[in-house]
């Protein structure tokens, strides 16, 4: 009896902290759906919001700035911070501590100074702020997060299957793609999904290094936010966390996926 009172506790101080941590999101989530533009009172529900943020130009081309951006990026530094997790195993045991170490600081850095540096680089180097210059900003930031993702996998891999491959007759790259790349797929999935998460939500940066005529999801918030907050980004902001709630989603659930279907095959 006592156990089944303290387990109750426990459940209820845990359903407390989840109340605490999504309450805001649900009042969002409410207000998005409210055929009023009040805060306080609840007019109806109406999808009103949703039709009007789909007929905006603004949130469209941000949206649509986001989602390649993100995507891009994520892509981008998957490939580069696989091969880079690659060369790293192979490395002696001081460099690698060091390039480990050293990629390990952009996650440990304020963004506000990572977005500052970037930045003035770009300044220094006469690059317009613009497109381009937030496309090589998130591949930055992403880099240490794929690798934080594909590094375990590549220490749990076993060089055995790989040079049997190459003694079987294999090029290097057959035996990559057919042997290394299946064996390391949950953190190279893993490391896209995160990636294209930081990317989709990220402002600091990017507000930094976007130059003038260009917006993205955050960014339009953001500017939308200080004249006044309209009922479409309640809309707008649902929707991101749905986006953002279903990747985190994948992203946990999609290696155990691999997990499971890499046993089936070996059974």
């Amino acid at each position: 009896m006592e156990k089944r009172g303290k387990k109750y506790l426990e459940n209820g101080y845990l359903g407390l902290v989840v109340l605490f941590l999504y309450a805001p999101i649900f009042m969002l989530t409410a207000l998005s759906f409210n055929a009023g533009r009040s805060r306080a009172h609840f007019s109806g529900f109406s999808l009103q919001w949703y039709a009007e943020m789909f007929q905006d130009e603004a949130i469209l081309q941000a949206l649509k700035n986001t989602l390649i951006i993100a995507f891009l990026s994520a892509f981008i530094a998957t490939v580069l911070g696989t091969m880079a997790a690659i060369a790293i195993r192979k490395m002696k045991k001081l460099p690698r501590n060091l390039i480990i170490g050293v990629s390990n600081v952009p996650m440990l850095n304020a963004d506000i100074v990572t977005g500052i540096s970037l930045m003035l680089m770009f300044i220094a180097f006469r690059f317009s702020l613009g497109f381009n210059t937030i496309l090589i900003s998130h591949i930055t930031f992403n880099l240490p997060y794929v690798l934080l993702s594909v590094l375990p996998k590549i220490r749990q891999s076993s060089q055995v299957s790989y040079e049997a491959a190459l003694d079987l007759g294999a090029t290097p790259l057959y035996a990559f793609f057919k042997v290394v790349l299946p064996d390391i797929m949950p953190g190279v999935l893993s490391g896209f999904l995160l990636a294209f998460t930081m990317s989709l939500d990220d402002f600091i940066i990017t507000h930094f290094t976007r130059g003038a005529g260009i917006d993205t999801i955050s960014t339009l918030v953001y500017s939308e936010a200080r004249k006044g907050i309209k009922p479409t980004m309640y809309a707008l902001s649902t929707l991101i966390f749905v986006t953002v709630f279903v990747v985190l989603l994948c992203a946990n659930f999609a290696p155990g996926f691999f997990e499971r279907k890499k046993k089936e095959k070996t059974a």
